[in-house]
């Protein structure tokens, strides 16, 4: 017998555990709340300059805040929408109205 012959090897399989799958944190809304002390044009502005949204796309936004008191201009992380809320509050007055003292306010909900 040749030396190979005698050579015997064991092959052990076993079965793959699954991967841990990263849990995805659950998405959140990034509510504007309608006030009386902000144009349209500064609505426009805002979220133009803080969410990169197109005119068109903030006109809209700036209409439903306005008939229905609320619309939602974002939703992503929790963290995000924190941090976008806090943008929100402190984008400052709206300069073509002058009674108005102050940001717009807005508000995070979960998503689902």
């Amino acid at each position: 017998m040749s030396d190979f012959a005698t050579q015997t090897e064991t092959i052990v399989r076993t079965k793959r555990q699954p991967r841990d799958k990263t849990k995805r944190q659950p998405p959140y809304h990034v509510i504007l709340l309608n006030d009386d002390d902000h144009s349209f044009g500064y609505v426009i502005h805002m979220l133009q300059n803080l969410f990169g949204h197109p005119p068109e796309r903030g006109f809209k936004m700036a209409e439903e805040v306005h008939t229905k008191g609320r619309v939602i201009v974002d939703t992503t992380s929790k963290e995000r929408a924190e941090l976008k809320q806090e943008q929100i509050h402190a984008f400052g007055p709206d300069p073509l109205i002058e009674r108005c003292a102050g940001s717009m306010t807005a508000e995070i909900e979960p998503a689902e």
